[in-house]
């Protein structure tokens, strides 16, 4: 589709001051990712202190390494866009530490009062996984489990037979290393011919839908 090329219809965005929301692998793969496409500032915005990041040590000691800046005990609240409809600032709630919660890490409880507003002209979600709603929300007839991933039979095969299905969006969110000895990921015409080639169609992406005006972006669960 060309998305690399800035001339291209539909150009990838690449912002200069990037903000990256979460405190996981794939937060920290993000925030190092735009830094090396060119963003002067990349930061990680996580609710929790560093202690409670769910990322490895070496991941954080690496983003430290090119230059990303930490933002902890701060959660988004808003973000604002310009006249175009592109954010150009958020406002953030200062945190603090309360008791551990389920997962045993410190729960983070908001500072009453303590906020602040940052530049910003482009926000990664990194808070979790859950199914991409696009393929099941414009199937009609694809039968989808109330958590939104794809319901198939022994054989993969969806409620519509000609499509097939696997990997995250038939069993939910987890990681490729999870995945390894397990059926191919994706989604597939004929997933039959999939498997006897040994071809391992491409997986039907998940992300972390971001909420806006006032709500905030993570639940307990997620990070």
């Amino acid at each position: 589709m060309d998305a690399a090329n800035p001339e291209s219809d539909t150009p990838v965005a690449m912002g200069k001051c990037v903000a990256v929301i979460g405190g996981g692998n794939t937060a920290m793969d993000s925030v190092r990712t735009a830094k090396r496409l060119g963003a002067e500032r990349a930061i990680i915005v996580y609710r929790r202190s560093e202690e409670e990041m769910p990322a490895r040590v070496e991941e954080v000691k690496h983003a430290k390494e090119e230059g990303i800046e930490f933002l902890t005990l701060h959660n988004p609240l808003e973000y604002y866009g310009d006249e175009r409809g592109r954010v150009k600032q958020m406002r953030l709630q200062k945190m603090e530490l309360g008791q551990p919660d389920d997962s045993g890490r410190r729960r983070p409880v908001p500072i009453p009062g303590a906020e602040v507003v940052i530049d910003v002209d482009q926000v990664i979600v990194s808070v979790g996984v859950s199914p991409n709603p696009l393929i099941p929300n414009s199937v009609e007839g694809l039968e989808i489990s109330r958590w939104g991933t794809i319901v198939v039979d022994d054989n993969m095969r969806s409620s519509i037979p000609a499509i097939y299905a696997g990997g995250d969006i038939v069993r939910g969110k987890a990681t490729s290393d999870s995945g390894h000895g397990r059926r191919p990921q994706g989604c597939s015409l004929d997933a039959r011919t999939a498997f006897r080639r040994r071809i391992a169609p491409e997986g039907i992406a998940s992300y972390s839908e971001p909420r806006i005006a006032g709500a905030t972006v993570a639940s307990d669960s997620d990070c």
